[in-house]
């Protein structure tokens, strides 16, 4: 994939899911009940409540396996075999779009239907902007490069001001200097400081 590329669809929700595999993988074990960018939440309640969102994008297109509890109030204790289950949940989603016909104007999500393009946007977004909540969270590189924000900026152009609107989902857009780059832009876009760190918080 080349600097200027902009991975799409299948791809995309691909790659979002393996930044955030190898973010919860490398998450020290003492490190889960620190603080993140998500006000009051921790990075075991932001890990619980991404897997419960990326459940929820399988859900919608099958009709069947809808979370039990609400990705909106996650539990802050972390099971055994979270990575596990967590990685379970990335399969499934993965499976479920890669099924879909990548011209299709319609796809059952959890926000309406969406074409097949922005969907897969909208779910990576989710998974590529909580790979990078908990890493900052747990002294991690950020996943969230200039390519992969670039591929989910379509979902955040699109969606991003009605959800913040309509349900309080991100903070207000913060200002960013000029020659910021798309990974910094997409995340101030989103409510979130690209500075962020733990003593910030």
């Amino acid at each position: 994939m080349s600097a200027t590329s902009h991975p799409e669809g299948i791809e995309l929700l691909t790659l979002s899911h393996d930044r955030l595999r190898a973010v919860v993988a490398g998450v020290p074990r003492d490190t889960w009940q620190a603080p993140t960018p998500c006000d009051e939440w921790t990075a075991a309640q932001v890990l619980n409540h991404a897997r419960l969102d990326q459940q929820a994008y399988g859900a919608a297109v099958t009709g069947t396996g809808w979370p039990e509890s609400d990705a909106f109030h996650p539990d802050g204790t972390l099971e055994a075999g979270a990575a596990a289950e967590l990685d379970k949940v990335l399969a499934q989603v993965a499976g479920v779009y890669a099924g879909l016909p990548e011209d299709a104007q319609e796809v059952a999500t959890p926000l309406g239907p969406l074409p097949f393009r922005v969907a897969a946007a909208a779910a990576a977004m989710d998974a590529a902007v909580h790979a990078w909540d908990i890493a900052v969270a747990t002294g991690q590189a950020s996943p969230l490069d200039d390519e992969l924000a670039c591929g989910v900026r379509l979902a955040a152009d699109r969606l991003a001001d009605h959800l913040r609107d309509a349900f309080g989902v991100f903070a207000p857009a913060r200002e960013v200097p000029d020659g910021t780059g798309p990974a910094g832009s997409l995340l101030a876009f989103l409510g979130r400081d690209p500075h962020w760190t733990p003593a910030g918080a």
